[in-house]
């Protein structure tokens, strides 16, 4: 039976992180999915706001769960997070979050909340997570090339006279579409996993494996791709204007869900360790977490959509669709590996990225270097101060 000390403590904890969530979903996973579709006025600042609660908390509910455990049980070895330990890293990680979004800068959540974690682990003793460390290092570093790298690409590509512009967009809609049919999903997997569109439906069909391949999913990839990229052709053919801005909303959507899924760990994972005294079940936790993100979705993040929509590069359909398309791509394998991403990191690249392809047009080289330097020291301060703090607190209690 749980002990009312148990519950009070968890309760404390839960406050924390609702508080942490909401700073998210004002500052990373609320302002960043649609910020290329307002630059190119596909859809306002508001109006991105409200959207963007209600599939970040759908993402919550229905991917969270890899990050979630990531975060809560793979950051430090040797220990397990304690209720004061998660209070502290939560506190320090949301407030610096919040700093950053009042201020009008894109904290990278991700690096704020593995500092904090990390640095309240190893304060109680813990051992670093090298393995882990490394992985996460990785994703991180390779994130500004690759997603910067394909925005740049892609942008470069759509802007080919040579190359027929609806061709190229109804291919990569093609390629959105395999992307989509291969996600996991907590609804189509087992009680403690994830199945994929593609997955299931290629098991109904009785395909036999080649090598080990799964021709079934294969072939479910391969129709809804091929529907995807028919569905678009159409619509750019009837116009291309419009084609454009709804090709623009389904991206900023499925970056929205996906930020969700991602970004919802960083909020409830330090709770993980903590909840079997309680006997409350992830699902309720990830609910919850989702639940903080639609409120910082919905109060806080216009300034940040305005910010990274109008400050860092000037935006159009081309570029706009250029920078999405490897945000999404790069979410989705986050999720999938259970590695706690910035989506700042993702959109604000990919954003820099799909702009250098058109000459360096409207991108704000200072407003970079600030953002920069504000990802590095948030990761910095966020572990020293939680270090400090847990440190201080456990000496005097």
């Amino acid at each position: 039976m749980t002990s009312p000390e148990a519950i009070a403590t968890f309760a404390v904890a839960a406050i924390a992180s609702l508080f942490m969530a909401w700073a998210i979903g004002a500052g990373s996973s609320g302002s960043t999915p649609f910020a290329p579709a307002v630059g190119a006025n596909a859809i306002s600042i508001m109006r991105a706001g409200l959207v963007v609660g209600v599939l970040g908390f759908l993402g919550a509910v229905l991917q969270g769960a890899n990050v979630t455990e990531a975060v809560g049980a793979e950051l430090v070895g040797g220990v397990t997070l304690s209720a004061s330990a998660a209070i502290i890293g939560l506190l320090t990680a949301a407030i610096l979050v919040a700093i950053g979004v009042f201020a009008g800068y894109p904290i990278a959540t991700a690096f704020t909340v593995t500092g904090a974690v990390v640095g309240v682990g190893l304060a109680m003793g813990g051992d670093p997570a090298w393995a882990k460390y490394i992985e996460i290092l990785i994703l991180w570093i390779l994130t500004p090339f690759v997603g910067g790298g394909a925005a740049f690409a892609t942008a470069r590509l759509l802007r080919k006279e040579s190359v027929p512009e609806r061709l190229v967009t109804a291919g990569l809609g093609g390629l959105i579409g395999a992307i989509i049919a291969n996600i996991g999903f907590a609804f189509l997997g087992p009680p403690d996993g994830q199945g994929s569109i593609a997955g299931t439906l290629g098991a109904g069909l009785g395909l036999p494996a080649v090598a080990d391949i799964e021709v079934g999913r294969i072939v479910v990839t391969a129709a809804i791709a091929a529907i995807a990229a028919v569905v678009l052709w159409a619509d750019l053919n009837r116009d291309r204007a419009v084609g454009q801005r709804h090709f623009l909303l389904v991206l900023g959507a499925l970056v929205a869900f996906s930020a969700g899924g991602s970004q919802v760990g960083l909020a409830i994972g330090p709770l993980v360790p903590i909840m079997g005294d309680t006997g409350i079940p992830l699902w309720a936790l990830l609910t919850g977490g989702g639940f903080g993100l639609l409120l910082g979705s919905w109060t806080g993040a216009p300034r940040m959509i305005k910010a990274i929509a109008q400050d860092y590069a000037s935006m159009g359909p081309r570029r706009s669709i250029a920078a999405l398309i490897p945000s999404f791509a790069i979410a989705q394998i986050a999720v999938a590996f259970g590695i706690p991403v910035s989506f700042n990191e993702i959109i604000v690249s990919a954003i820099v990225g799909s702009g250098l392809a058109a000459g360096n047009a409207g991108v704000s080289r200072t407003k970079m270097v600030y953002t920069v330097l504000a990802w590095i020291g948030s990761l910095v301060l966020s572990f020293g101060l939680s270090f400090g703090i847990y440190t201080a607190v456990a000496a005097i209690v």
